[in-house]
């Protein structure tokens, strides 16, 4: 089954207006053929995910790239009211953001994200006809004790709760071991590829029709970079990656970009 590679950056609290922009520059630079109906030909699927306050002047620079995304790196269940700090789909929707990222592991750690609000975020977003990335992943103790597949079915069965086949179109789920998370740690190729598969088959116990498991996007998210992208990505069932640190360099990011090619 062929799905098309997807590179997504997530700057976390990195990055204002002006910055954003000129990392967003610097990555097409790495391109000479950004901008020209030669750009996506070969090309995955790139998204960066900067902070709100840089979403608007990030979406204005990229417009220029037909293959470059620009998603949230979180959104709320009400379509309004009293949540201070919080921020709707339809907002996003109308400022012409396409992706948001839901249950990130230090959105789970640091702002008490639950397994319910995260299937609640998904939901919401996808009523607004946003596509969304669900994170999954283990923290250390967890792997530990072997139960990573436990926590990852549990994970998985509570994001996609209530979500149909057809919805499934707009899901990305991204495996992000959390004790890979900006430690400079990573999953083997094997230990990866091996949670990728046991997503991937417990999709198809999820869902009756088998295209929703085989067209169903599945990234790696734990320090992916430069020097370990190409192994990861030549897996079978890893569609691509949910980059952190590596991000942030243009240089680094281009390098992921054409791993994925």
């Amino acid at each position: 089954m062929s799905r098309r590679k997807l590179i997504a950056g997530n700057w976390k609290m990195n990055k204002t207006a002006a910055e954003g922009v000129a990392l967003i520059k610097e990555i097409k630079a790495q391109f000479t053929e950004c901008g020209s109906s030669k750009c996506c030909a070969n090309a995955p699927e790139i998204l960066v995910c900067p902070p709100f306050t840089t979403l608007a002047a990030v979406l204005a620079e990229a417009q220029g790239c037909s293959c470059m995304k620009v998603g949230a790196q979180n959104v709320h269940w009400a379509e309004k009211g009293a949540f201070t700090g919080e921020i709707s789909a339809a907002m996003l929707k109308e400022m012409g953001i396409e992706y948001v990222l839901t249950g990130h592991s230090e959105r789970r750690q640091y702002f008490g994200e639950t397994d319910e609000s995260v299937n609640q975020r998904t939901k919401a977003a996808l009523s607004a006809g946003l596509s969304v990335i669900i994170c999954v992943g283990e923290t250390e103790t967890e792997r530990n004790k072997q139960v990573t597949n436990a926590v990852l079915e549990r994970q998985v069965r509570w994001g996609l709760s209530d979500i149909t086949a057809e919805q499934m179109k707009n899901i990305v789920i991204a495996y992000e071991p959390v004790w890979a998370i900006g430690t400079g740690k990573t999953a083997s190729d094997a230990d990866a590829q091996a949670a990728h598969a046991f997503i991937r088959n417990l999709l198809k116990q999820m869902f009756s029709c088998p295209c929703v498991a085989d067209n169903t996007r599945l990234l790696y998210g734990g320090s992916m970079n430069a020097a370990n992208a190409a192994g990861l990505l030549a897996q079978a069932d890893i569609d691509g990656g949910l980059i952190g640190g590596a991000a942030l360099k243009a240089a680094d990011f281009a390098t992921i970009i054409r791993a994925a090619m």
